[in-house]
């Protein structure tokens, strides 16, 4: 018996911002300024993005903190807010 896949869960930048618990600014600016994180759909001009451009953000994400200086993203997970 064939098992139905099911569709893969596409996400918007807002979205991948409130995963990250980062700024939707910096999301926005990491997506328009790496050209090899694409979105895995567009419906009209509304971008989506899968799991997979969800950890690449996060990893230029800390990379940017790295070369500021600055803790990584994964460090302030445990942080009190």
């Amino acid at each position: 018996m064939l098992e139905a896949k099911s569709a893969p869960r596409l996400i918007t930048p807002g979205v991948i911002a409130a995963d990250l618990d980062v700024a939707l600014h910096r999301v926005l600016h990491v997506l328009r300024t790496r050209r090899h994180i694409r979105p895995a759909a567009r419906a009209g001009t509304l971008r989506l993005y899968d799991r997979a451009a969800v950890a690449a953000v996060h990893d230029e994400l800390a990379t940017i903190e790295a070369r500021r200086g600055r803790r990584s993203i994964a460090e302030n997970e445990g942080a009190p807010v």
